[in-house]
């Protein structure tokens, strides 16, 4: 064959296989990684945030026909806690379910994510979503670089190891765990003295006298056994003046270069996570107080006259220290303040 010829059929061929190319391209699914720092379990059993992302995971595949995928990663073992957010907005991570409190140090507006008796309920949890607190959060977010997949609130209490604590007269003179800088200036207000460590050292200062409460999830009460020494529990069944916003984010780039149709599954999916997960976490709240109980220790709710007792003390606490911080933060604490 010259070396015409060739050119020619070379041609002819390259005009017939192109078309192809783009097409075969289009057809390779979309794998999103998600990362938390919570055990691993599996669709049915385990911890729920866990769970929820792994439903959320085999939910998009089936909506999207597998062109969309996501691969959980569970115990932080694709990245360190404290690094997602930060990834999250660099695009170096697809997607995670993050406390947001976690990333106060780096964006101060995300401490509004664990903040004493500001969500005393799940119904107020709830409402933020749609009322002008949770669009400014979505906003600010936004701007910081992440899309808030699904809105998920857990309830938490304290476990006590000498005596009660479930009005601010029960903290005087109580070495107590609260778990955020503005949870331990409510706190120290009310008169306890604040012991700040990680939530994996709670068991051994309750063993050792160290500490004498610890205020931190439900869940996190079970996965710790703190029953082992803790003689009082008080639950997060009614009301709480402990909640954590624990919201499943995706990167605002990777969800930018998602095809439309798949950013809408994305977005829906989320969305129908939500009554799953208030369902688990009020599960949880059950299930602690059985265990406690079970165990021989009191269990204690709180009543709408004992929150208001709280709210009074973190107003003039943590609600004014974040509010003073900036402009962006007075605005989101005046909008939540406005569903109590």
């Amino acid at each position: 064959m010259d070396s015409t010829r060739r050119k020619i059929v070379g041609a002819g061929l390259a005009a017939t296989i192109a078309p192809l190319a783009p097409l075969a391209w289009a057809e390779d699914p979309t794998t999103l990684k998600i990362s938390h720092q919570f055990p691993s379990g599996t669709l049915t059993e385990g911890d729920f945030r866990d769970r929820l992302c792994r439903r959320f995971a085999a939910d998009v595949d089936k909506r999207s026909n597998g062109a969309l995928k996501a691969v959980v990663y569970p115990g932080s073992s694709l990245m360190k806690t404290n690094s997602q957010f930060s990834a999250l907005r660099k695009g170096a991570l697809d997607m995670g379910l993050v406390p947001l409190s976690y990333a106060g140090g780096e964006v101060p507006e995300t401490n509004i994510g664990l903040m004493p008796a500001l969500v005393p309920s799940y119904e107020v949890g709830a409402a933020w979503k749609t009322a002008d607190v949770g669009k400014l959060l979505a906003k600010m977010l936004d701007d910081k670089g992440i899309v808030v997949v699904s809105w998920i609130w857990q309830a938490g209490g304290v476990a006590s190891r000498a005596a009660p604590l479930v009005s601010p007269d029960d903290a005087k003179g109580q070495k107590v765990r609260g778990g955020s800088r503005e949870m331990d200036m409510m706190l120290k207000a009310a008169g306890a003295s604040v012991i700040s460590l990680p939530s994996n050292e709670i068991y051994a200062a309750m063993q050792t006298g160290a500490m004498d409460a610890a205020m931190t999830s439900s869940t996190s009460f079970i996965s710790f056994k703190l029953e082992e020494s803790a003689k009082y529990l008080t639950t997060g069944r009614d009301k709480a003046y402990w909640f954590m916003f624990e919201p499943l984010l995706m990167s605002k780039d990777v969800f930018a270069k998602l095809p439309k149709a798949q950013q809408d599954i994305v977005m829906a999916v989320g969305a129908e996570q939500e009554k799953f997960a208030t369902d688990a976490a009020r599960a949880d709240d059950k299930q602690v107080a059985d265990i406690y109980a079970k165990a021989g220790a009191k269990v204690s709710d709180l009543d709408e006259a004992t929150m208001r007792k709280w709210q009074v003390i973190a107003r003039d606490t943590a609600w004014k220290d974040y509010s003073e911080h900036n402009e962006s933060c007075k605005a989101l604490m005046a909008a939540a303040q406005k569903l109590l």
